[in-house]
């Protein structure tokens, strides 16, 4: 199969799967046959059976982390291609884990042919309250995974720090407008780090 009808069919983008195959990190075998043309390596009878529709979920709070996001995907990726899982959505965003409005993550969650939700960890999918989406699929008869329950990302303190600061900053918008909110937001982190 043509590397370009395979990225298509897992929901990836074809960029994303020919960077991957120069990076050596393409989750299926896969070979280059002609100076534009590479084949991945499928034998039906050994591919695992498909378990159902799996929606990949990446989340970075910067455009700084852009790397990481990638990243996250493909893990995410190849952890599906393992495990034998359809994967019918991939889905990644710049946005913070406080914002219950990120347009992305409401669509994944809300596509009925997803059957489980794949995340690297809980705090992709949201800072808070991951429990009651995890309550909500599961109500549906749908299911969370999480790859690593633990945080071992070393910038999981920095991402938390940019959270408090977004989350300060929109409470002091609604005090005090939203000229000096940032402002405002970082001093009170700075008071915090002082009183330590």
């Amino acid at each position: 199969m043509n590397l370009t009808d395979w990225a298509r069919a897992q929901g990836i983008a074809p960029r994303t799967a020919y960077r991957w195959f120069r990076e050596g990190t393409l989750p299926v075998p896969a070979e280059r046959v002609g100076p534009r043309t590479i084949l991945v390596n499928i034998d039906a009878n050994t591919s695992p059976p498909v378990i159902g529709g799996v929606g990949l979920y990446a989340r970075v709070s910067s455009r700084d982390q852009k790397a990481d996001l990638e990243r996250q995907i493909a893990r995410l990726s190849e952890w599906a291609a393992k495990a034998g899982h359809t994967v019918i959505r991939v889905e990644s965003e710049i946005a913070s884990g406080m914002d219950g409005g990120r347009t992305t993550a409401r669509r994944l969650l809300a596509d009925s042919k997803v059957t489980a939700v794949a995340v690297e960890n809980k705090d992709r999918l949201g800072r808070m309250n991951v429990e009651l989406i995890e309550a909500a699929l599961s109500a549906s008869g749908r299911r969370l995974v999480v790859l690593d329950e633990a945080e071992v990302d070393d910038d999981v303190d920095h991402d938390l720090e940019r959270d408090m600061v977004e989350a300060l900053t929109w409470f002091c918008a609604r005090l005090y407008g939203r000229g000096s909110a940032k402002s405002r937001a970082h001093r009170a982190l700075e008071a915090a780090a002082a009183d330590e």
